[in-house]
């Protein structure tokens, strides 16, 4: 049932809002909150370099005032669990559920990020094998 690659599901990179390591947090926190996102991707040339979530700002325990003197490089995570684009559904659903991940970034085998898949995504897909015909406008 989810033997399909992720790539099929996946948001592809082209459709993504990223942050570089060099920008300033206070880039990276306003972009978050503007777009509404609980992850942002780090890239730099295409590149995956880290990832910055909505619970790395809570760790971080800083006043928004503070992040003028933090750069995105400082703040990210950059030990990540990744998957390539013909990686299945089924692994990325292992995955989040082994490690409570809600975001995984799909790159290639020199880290250019290709997009990324989220367990809404894999709750999406399995919503739509199983009732196909229902067309919801948020799905």
């Amino acid at each position: 049932m989810m033997n399909e690659p992720v790539a099929s599901i996946m948001t592809p990179a082209e459709k993504l809002i990223t942050c570089k390591p060099a920008d300033s947090m206070v880039t990276a926190q306003r972009t978050m909150e503007k777009h509404r996102l609980h992850h942002l991707p780090i890239v730099e040339e295409g590149k995956l370099a880290g990832l910055i979530t909505t619970t790395d700002l809570l760790r971080l325990n800083r006043r928004f005032e503070e992040y003028a003197g933090l750069d995105v490089k400082d703040v990210m995570t950059t030990k990540l669990a990744k998957l390539e684009p013909d990686a299945k559904v089924g692994t990325a659903a292992t995955i989040f559920l082994e490690n409570l991940f809600h975001l995984i970034p799909i790159v290639d085998g020199q880290d250019q990020l290709k997009g990324i898949i989220t367990t809404f995504d894999v709750l999406k897909y399995n919503y739509q094998k199983e009732y196909p015909g229902d067309d919801f406008p948020f799905l």
